[in-house]
């Protein structure tokens, strides 16, 4: 074959130079991500702590402290609640709960989740905020309201029949 060059047939230094140098490459780069990685999710001293239990189909939040009356539920509110105010005209059908889940903004807040029964996932998009609720483990999420509002989610997991029936209503005052 014209188009082999013998040259290049066993040149072992040259495969060894192309193993290991982009080895060497990708653990300087590798290194520093893994690094700012690890101080990306770790907060320093969280103002607000806050639970946030996922049940079949309607949300459970509590504060950290544990003090009487910061334990509350959230229900999705029914058509007939809605048509009553003046939110079903602006579309708010699936998002309005009847209970705010009230939140201090400018502030530091971290957030652990858990779920009751199935898997559900914690979704706000306006705040960038996306995490899974998981019978048996705690997760948590650090964050901070930058403007003061109403923040809209829903459970982001199908949980079963009432899935999308499970919005989440923040209220950052």
């Amino acid at each position: 074959c014209k188009f082999t060059n013998y040259n290049f047939k066993d040149n072992m230094n040259l495969e060894i130079i192309w193993t290991i140098l982009p080895m060497v490459i990708l653990v300087f780069i590798a290194y520093p991500s893994l690094f700012y990685l690890y101080l990306f999710d770790l907060s320093i001293n969280p103002t607000v702590l806050t639970k946030v239990f996922g049940a079949q189909w309607y949300w459970i939040y509590e504060n950290f402290d544990n003090v009487e009356g910061n334990s509350y539920s959230s229900y999705p509110l029914l058509d007939l609640d809605l048509l009553k105010s003046k939110k079903y005209m602006m579309g708010w059908r699936l998002l309005e709960t009847d209970t705010r889940m009230i939140l201090p903004y400018l502030t530091e807040i971290q957030c652990l989740t858990t779920s009751l029964d199935v898997i559900h996932s914690f979704s706000i998009p306006g705040l960038g905020i996306k995490i899974d609720a998981i019978p048996g483990r705690l997760n948590s999420v650090n964050f901070q309201i930058n403007h003061p509002g109403t923040y809209y989610g829903q459970c982001a997991e199908i949980c079963g029949t009432g899935h999308s029936f499970m919005p989440i209503c923040v209220e950052a005052v």
